[in-house]
């Protein structure tokens, strides 16, 4: 192990400044080279997304095929291959980017490699099929600094994602990685660094939103002999994926946050605990902790102080009541992951009982930033009382699936039509759940609502870890409720009576409603009962679960009283409510559907209309699958 001084970080900053150099000029200054790359003047970078998706996609394999193909026309020396994290426009995966002139190619394969190094590394021009066309304009855009996708975006928390080697540490130092543990370590006292916190106005980004300053400062004033640092990376909500992004592409700005924290609130040890689920964040998070031992900024006498510090890594099995931190606290003592009633807060007893201070990943990744540009610089960005940026995992029925980041106040609106290029297919935008199960389902009437802590509360939702789910004019909202309210039931550690039978009976009723078999009296029942869980559950999980299902009464009522009043359902997602009939102007007789029919519900001869016997339809739609004449109607 390596005892680091700032000298030390300097001259490893200059010399790893070489190997960005290139990236950091292209990203001032687009450099107009389609024709002009020329091996041997130029030293050219490919950049490949390393994230989970595009690694899914084939990415590692592309990685592979460029090395092979770079080694097969000997221009390994002129061009470097480097695997990044998550570039964030997931839609157009696999990426792959050409330094210096920022080509950007997008839904790579690995049959495309060999074309890629010999017309543009080689030759000079770019491969126009692999190019991004901009759906307005119709024009290919080749930099990604001119894509709707990125241009309203702030990449603060993902600053490095999609730009730096993950497991490079002399690249993360290269962007001013670990300049500010040493800052604060040498010329700053653990309540100066708190201090710079909680001027920032940086607040919780795992759901709550509690101002990271006071949660630090908390746990600083109590006396202990022995403190810990948590960093929760128990990231479980569905379409969630903000936090395991992070550790892909940035893992080094985790492990000197939760250094910093650990001298500011007088802590020798940290724990990541992060769910078994997540294999390459594990891995590259393992990698930067390893390199940050080696380095001499984790362990003993760190940067030639008295300040010691490291990190162990902790599995979770997936729960999502593990998110909740007294309940992921007792998850790592080796004990049921239920939570606690609060106080006492972890930050005067939580791990082994001890003063423990836990944070979310995107908070964490907000520190060492926030301590290097100052907390005014930070403060600057977002709305009053919501400070900085947030990253949203943006996805269901939206042409741009991805994962983003915006100012605080940026709306709803912007997110979706602008970031997100509107919903997919040309169909009419009906709502968007924020917050993940927690959260509720917003309507058109919201889409100008700035998005912060206290707006999206006000409205009927929440900020939550920064799921966004978005819906169309298919969507049925009571079937959008169940669905939540399902995936509650299943998660919830059953501690508590409001959740563990309040929900459940809330399950049941949207059931018999989906099923055919609700009354207005259920309506009533939702709506009573969601509010009696939200007052009296134990942790904020359970006191959140039931917005959905009170979010979509209050905004789609309607809807709800089709189900039980006239028994139908507009979007024809619920089969219970839907009856298959045939055209006899349109069926020939094919006989198709009477062939696949798996209920013998179809009645009719050869070459004439035939009938569906409503008795025996299941509603499977396995008739309307089969017909090739548009003959089967569905109301």
């Amino acid at each position: 192990m390596k005892i680091l001084s700032t000298h030390d970080l300097q001259a490893i900053m200059q010399r790893a400044e070489n190997a960005l150099r290139l990236r950091e000029q292209s990203n001032k200054k687009i450099a107009e080279k389609s024709c002009g790359l020329t091996i041997g003047t130029d030293h050219l970078q490919i950049l490949v997304c390393g994230g989970t998706g595009c690694t899914a996609s084939s990415g590692h394999l592309i990685a592979e095929h460029l090395q092979k193909a770079l080694e097969q026309y000997n221009i390994v020396h002129q061009v470097e291959v480097i695997t990044t994290g998550c570039f964030g426009f997931c839609e157009k995966g696999p990426i792959v980017k050409i330094i210096p002139d920022n080509t950007f190619y997008i839904r790579v394969t690995p049959e495309d490699v060999d074309e890629i190094i010999t017309k543009h590394i080689i030759n000079g021009h770019r491969v126009e099929r692999l190019l991004y066309i901009d759906p307005k304009t119709e024009r290919v855009v080749s930099d990604s600094k001119h894509m709707d996708f990125y241009r309203k975006q702030q990449r603060i928390a993902l600053r490095n994602c999609g730009f730096i080697n993950p497991e490079n540490i002399e690249e993360y130092i290269a962007r001013h990685g670990y300049l500010a543990l040493a800052d604060s370590l040498l010329h700053k006292q653990p309540i100066d660094v708190i201090g710079v916190i909680k001027r920032s106005g940086l607040r919780g980004r795992g759901g709550g939103g509690f101002p990271t300053g006071l949660k630090w400062e908390s746990a600083h004033k109590q006396a202990a002999d022995t403190k810990y640092v948590v960093c929760n990376a128990d990231e479980g909500d569905p379409g969630a994926f903000m936090d395991r992004s992070i550790m892909e592409g940035d893992p080094h700005s985790i492990v000197e946050a939760m250094t910093i924290c650990g001298y500011a609130i007088g802590s020798r040890q940290g724990l990541v605990y992060i769910r078994a689920e997540y294999p390459l964040a594990i891995q590259r998070l393992k990698t930067a902790i390893a390199q940050a031992r080696e380095y001499g900024l984790l362990g003993e006498r760190i940067l030639g102080t008295d300040f010691c510090f490291d990190i162990e890594i902790r599995y979770g099995a997936g729960a999502f009541v593990c998110g909740e931190e007294t309940a992921l606290i007792h998850s790592m003592e080796g004990n049921r992951g239920e939570p606690t009633l609060k106080p006492p807060f972890p930050a005067e007893a939580g791990y082994l009982g001890k003063p423990t201070n836990v944070n979310n990943v995107e908070t964490l990744a907000n520190i060492p930033i926030i301590l290097t540009k100052g907390a005014e610089w930070f403060s600057s960005i977002g709305t009053e009382r919501s400070k900085g940026t947030k990253v949203f995992a943006l996805a269901g029925k939206i042409n741009n699936v991805g994962l983003i980041e915006v100012p605080m106040g940026t709306t709803l609106r912007e997110v979706i039509y602008d970031i997100g290029g509107g919903i997919k297919g040309g169909k009419k935008f009906k709502a968007v759940q924020t917050g993940g199960p927690s959260g509720g389902c917003l309507t058109e009437k919201h889409l100008d609502t700035p998005i912060d802590f206290d707006n999206l509360l006000a409205a009927g939702s929440m900020m939550g870890s920064g799921g966004m789910i978005v819906m169309d004019e298919d969507d049925c909202m009571v079937s959008v409720a169940r669905f939540y309210l399902d995936f509650t039931v299943e998660e919830s550690c059953g501690k508590c009576t409001p959740c563990r039978i309040g929900n459940k009976r809330l399950l049941e009723t949207l059931n018999r409603i989906t099923q055919g078999c609700g009354t207005e009296k259920d309506l009533e029942t939702l709506s009573t009962l969601g509010h009696v869980i939200k007052d009296t559950a134990l942790c904020g999980l359970g006191q959140t679960s039931p917005n959905p299902v009170l979010s979509t009464l209050n905004n789609f009522y309607d809807e709800y009283l089709e189900h039980v009043k006239d028994k139908t359902c507009r979007s024809k997602q619920c089969k219970a409510l839907l009856t298959y009939s045939i055209n006899p102007e349109k069926c020939i007789g094919c006989h198709l559907c009477f062939k696949h029919c798996p209920a013998d519900a179809i009645i009719g001869d050869v070459r004439k209309p035939h009938v569906i016997d409503p008795n025996k339809c299941i509603k499977c739609g396995m008739c309307m699958a089969r017909c090739k004449f548009k003959a089967i109607n569905v109301c």
